[in-house]
């Protein structure tokens, strides 16, 4: 018995294939001066923050939704990874003025 591989090939090549997807993209956000530096545009789900802490005192980056809490001594860095699409209000658990919004598109 023979054996066709071609429509065999040519089933497998018309499969359709998932939509490409960007790769994570990595973003910095500087704090200094008792605040959080601009907040990074086209940040998408998947994506990692940098988090640098500039300033001469202890800060988080601390996601209102609990997403991420990241603690930094002074000079000190740390990331987190956005796991969701949306507005997420980040603030500083030992400085409650220091606030932003982190907007992630889908």
């Amino acid at each position: 018995m023979r054996v066709h591989f071609a429509p065999i090939v040519l089933a497998v090549l018309l499969l359709p294939t998932p939509p490409a997807t960007a790769a994570p993209r990595t973003h910095t956000v500087v704090i200094d001066a008792m605040k959080f530096g601009p907040m990074p545009a086209g940040v998408r789900p998947g994506d990692r923050i940098v988090w640098i802490n500039k300033d001469m005192f202890r800060h988080t980056a601390t996601a209102k939704d609990g997403s991420f809490n990241v603690d930094l001594m002074p000079g000190a860095r740390g990331a987190s990874v956005v796991k969701k699409a949306g507005a997420i209000q980040v603030s500083c658990r030992y400085h409650p003025g220091m606030r932003a919004m982190l907007k992630v598109s889908a």
